[in-house]
């Protein structure tokens, strides 16, 4: 879509800093200025008359794409935050406005994209992020700080380390922190659910077998111990493992040998291990349902994970956490959680700990589409808690009732008084008679 002669149009989209390219009614790139060049690392000699898609790869391209959109609507979208994929294969984080473009006659003959690289602001935010980040672990509580000061002398030696938590507390991504940050960070890191198969194919599963040792096997298997070679093996629900491979399990981290079914030798390996469980083992040895010398050469080095119910600090950054990761995998531009959800959850208990805590906010990605994920996203079982809370603010006098509001108000804003103020919409005096009266009551 050429610009016309008589205005210096094509001067002054050159000159912003923000990238912007046209399209015509079928997807053919027109105009594409210096910054959106150097952005995508395209060249516009190759990008004018080819397919929007072949050049701003995103991943809103499939199905998703804003200009689509913009001309089915024939409104504008604003601020949307996606990923590109340059020339060059890097993926850059940018925000994208678009809007349809028309002719003299009102008509829509094509659409205009502008979009900027967020990859500074990206930089800037991760470093932040660095200081409560370890590995891929999110956190700033004290427990989780004593874990991350340790953890790379545990990684670093080749001790067998012992992780305990309750399920969904992610210790899983220790053990792969452990390894990746160890001298084996190269070699493989294999799992094994130990509570997850009958005890028939855990033996096989784990020690491999050769060919004859039963009727099915027609070839040698490897076992997981054996695909490990070299890196870490990780026995996830290790208080479930039955007391025939406990004996085995000893052995091989007595010797580091073991043996295959229908083997006529041991095997040597170089592989470490890392050991988790939500069983309380020291309770299973007391009961005789776990063998003591085998807790033993387990629990060298033992790592305590707490509860998310014992680390409320650190959920809002696994909101932001998650809310980042949905969004770019679903290529939404979700912008976070709303206050009254920020309450909801900061005060649920989390029986399933973290996992728990991503499935609502996956399920609040089914329902909301765009802005702040609201209380009608959640799912129903989190409602009548909210809805309890409620209620209970609502017990006493009115008088009681206002002084409860003004320092849920305060608390909502972080202790901000002005800005409580403006949300109740009442002078600092009576916000400051409202919480000395509700201080005293207390």
């Amino acid at each position: 879509m050429p610009f016309p002669q008589d205005l210096p149009l094509e001067e002054v989209f050159a000159s912003i800093a923000d990238g912007l390219f046209t399209v015509d009614a079928d997807w053919n790139v027109t105009y594409f200025n210096e910054s959106a060049q150097r952005i995508t690392g395209m060249d516009a000699g190759m990008a004018v008359g080819r397919k929007c898609w072949d050049v701003f790869r995103s991943n809103l391209c499939e199905g998703q794409c804003v200009i689509n959109q913009c001309i089915r609507r024939g409104g504008r979208i604003v601020n949307k935050s996606i990923f590109i994929i340059r020339a060059d294969g890097t993926r850059v984080p940018v925000s994208i406005s678009a809007s349809p473009l028309r002719n003299s006659q009102g008509e829509v003959v094509g659409g205009v994209e502008t979009f900027r690289d967020l990859t500074e602001i990206h930089v800037m935010r991760r470093k932040v992020e660095g200081l409560y980040r370890f590995e891929d672990i999110i956190g700033r509580s004290p427990g989780l700080e004593k874990i991350f000061g340790i953890l790379p002398q545990v990684s670093t030696s080749e001790a067998t380390t012992l992780i305990l938590g309750p399920s969904g507390t992610g210790k899983e991504l220790f053990a792969r922190a452990i390894h990746n940050l160890s001298p084996r960070k190269d070699g493989p890191f294999v799992a094994v659910n130990c509570g997850a198969l009958p005890d028939s194919l855990l033996e096989s599963e784990l020690f491999g077998y050769k060919a004859g040792a039963f009727t099915d096997a027609r070839a040698d298997k490897p076992g997981r111990i054996a695909l490990a070679e070299g890196g870490t093996i990780f026995l996830d629900e290790i208080g479930d493992l039955p007391g025939k491979l406990q004996v085995k399990l000893l052995r091989f981290l007595q010797a580091r040998t073991y043996e295959p079914l229908g083997g006529v030798g041991p095997v040597q390996a170089d592989v470490r291990v890392v050991a988790a469980t939500n069983r309380d083992l020291a309770a299973r040895v007391a009961e005789g349902r776990f063998r003591q010398d085998l807790f033993y050469r387990l629990n060298v080095v033992t790592l305590n994970l707490p509860a998310l119910s014992d680390r409320r600090e650190d959920i809002p950054l696994l909101i932001d956490h998650f809310v980042d990761e949905f969004n770019a995998v679903q290529g939404k531009s979700i912008r976070g959680v709303s206050e009254d959800v920020m309450q909801v959850l900061m005060h649920h208990d989390y029986p399933g700990n973290i996992r728990e805590l991503e499935n609502i906010l996956e399920y609040a990605f089914i329902l909301c589409h765009s802005g702040f994920i609201q209380t009608e996203h959640l799912p129903d079982s989190l409602h009548p808690a909210s809805a309890s809370r409620a209620a209970d603010d609502l017990e006493g006098t009115l008088e009681q009732i206002k002084c409860r509001a003004a320092r849920r108000a305060l608390e909502r804003n972080n202790g901000r008084k002005m800005a409580t103020c403006r949300q109740l919409g009442i002078s600092k005096d009576t916000l400051r008679r409202l919480l000395a009266r509700d201080l005293g009551e207390a």
